[in-house]
């Protein structure tokens, strides 16, 4: 049996567990005041209400632009720990004028965000999300299952299929909320399906990880293995040779393999292929984490499994519409059974607010700019490739993680950076591990080649680019 037809037969078995039990959940939408009028005068597609350019606008630089106080400057260079109070100032709070204080700034080039496609300044992101607000304000605050899911959502989640080329989606309050439901939604599915009150070893799920996912597959895995449903196996990152040995000696038969897509504090793609040439050796469920490969990887935005030409081998996808799509959120790319599964037994979904109809309406916007201003992909690589062409480091995304070794190495250059006008932050354990602490910088659309000429300029004071060969990028710090 092919591995979509094994895995559909045993969420359909589930489902029907679920309704015999009387724990099947139901979206279903609400329509607010004067919407259904709306949704008439613009059709399904809701594509006429956005305006789309054809090159880099102006509003684009301020999701690279930004400045900080001088507080906050000075406490940064020092290192002293904050808490983000800098701004209030007790007369200030006296006279209701908060954060309107007279002080001096600084202006900063921002090379720490994931706005890949500089899309939060849009102004047809702004314009649905104002309009939104105005029209309906936030909308019904409950869950979804009880009143929260309006018209916004679904056609968010309709376009957001459509992108991933999947049966349906499910909308998330977060990327994080969103690999948390879809990690114990299957441990509900191995305690569904097992013929006593707790699965045995062989009716339980093994979920496979690299060792680099995010901390949200991590947090969701060990949910899930407190239902003692699931057992978990790491394999060493992107080294198939391991994933192989593991999946060969594991005799369960439900097996998932769940991968970042492109690796967020390395920037580099999980081995796509060979990942689909196992999951029809094993029958496994192949679940990608495309956080930082949607919209920026893919003719049309799809991501990276669009990129490896794979998507019909990607049974999951999870992603957000907090980094490239500039907004907030995030979602479930599925078929309709696995919507139903997660939606009735995906605890962070089941008992988090829903999304606000403004950013549902905004993340919409996001979703048809993005697939239909094609050049800002185009403008995002072209800057991979000027980072390459003035560092000679051959980096493989907009992701760019220079590892300087010690903490006190990674502050020093963040701090430097930060003197010479550039935001770039430290990153320390515990999201990396000891010793391989870096300075993680993201390319955006937004960025021009000058701006890389400055950044890299200033990065040769205290970097040695010469010494990573043209291949690593652990490299040398003068520091």
């Amino acid at each position: 049996m092919e591995v979509s037809n094994l895995w559909d037969k045993w969420v359909g078995e589930a489902l029907s567990k679920l309704d015999s039990l009387k724990l099947l959940r139901s979206l279903r939408p609400l329509y607010l005041p004067n919407e259904q009028q709306q949704m008439n005068n613009l059709g399904v597609s809701g594509k006429e209400e956005y305006e789309v350019f054809d090159e880099v606008q102006p509003w684009d630089r301020s999701s690279v632009n930004v400045s900080i106080s001088e507080p906050t400057y000075r406490k940064w260079l020092l290192e002293i720990p904050s808490s983000g109070d800098e701004i209030v100032h007790g007369e200030s709070l006296a006279d209701d004028t908060f954060g309107t204080s007279q002080q001096q700034f600084k202006r900063l080039l921002l090379f720490s965000g994931n706005d890949y496609l500089g899309l939060s300044s849009h102004p047809a992101v702004r314009r649905a999300a104002a309009e939104a607000a105005r029209d309906y304000g936030m909308g019904p605050r409950g869950s979804p299952l009880i009143c929260g899911y309006t018209y916004h959502h679904r056609l968010l989640e309709s376009s957001l299929a459509s992108l991933k080329k999947k049966e349906d989606c499910l909308l998330c309050p977060t990327g994080f909320s969103a690999n948390m439901a879809l990690m114990v939604a299957l441990g509900n599915l191995a305690s569904l399906l097992a013929a006593g009150n707790v699965p045995v070893k062989d009716e339980k799920i093994a979920i496979f990880s690299d060792e680099l996912n995010h901390a949200s597959i991590i947090d969701g895995i060990r949910l899930a293995e407190r239902q003692r449903s699931v057992e978990f196996f790491v394999y060493k990152h992107c080294d198939m040779s391991h994933l192989r040995a593991l999946l060969s000696n594991c005799k369960m038969k439900k097996k998932v393999v769940v991968t970042d897509s492109l690796f967020s504090m390395d920037g580099d793609f999980a081995p796509m292929l060979e990942l689909v040439e196992l999951r029809r050796k094993h029958n496994l469920l192949l679940v990608i984490d495309d956080a930082h490969g949607t919209f920026v990887c893919g003719k049309s935005g799809g991501g990276v499994a669009e990129e490896f030409e794979c998507e019909r081998d990607v049974d999951i996808c999870i992603g957000t519409l907090s980094k490239a799509a500039g907004c907030h959120g995030g979602f479930i790319a599925c078929s309709k059974r696995w919507k139903q599964l997660i939606q009735s037994r995906g605890r962070s979904f089941i008992f988090s607010t829903a999304t606000p109809v403004p950013i549902a309406a905004a993340g919409h916007a996001a979703v048809i700019v993005a697939k239909r201003e094609t050049w800002r992909r185009r403008e995002l690589w072209n800057r991979v490739e000027d980072f390459r062409a003035l560092t000679g480091i051959a980096i493989s995304s907009p992701i760019i993680s220079l590892i300087v070794g010690s903490e006190e190495k990674a502050l020093k250059a963040s701090r430097k950076l930060l003197k010479s006008g550039f935001h770039v932050t430290a990153i320390r354990p515990p999201t990396v591990p000891p010793n391989s602490c870096r300075l993680r910088i993201a390319l955006s659309a937004a960025h021009t080649t000058d701006d890389l000429r400055k950044l890299t300029s200033a990065l040769s004071s205290y970097i040695n680019f010469q010494d990573t060969g043209g291949t690593s990028l652990h490299i040398h710090s003068k520091l």
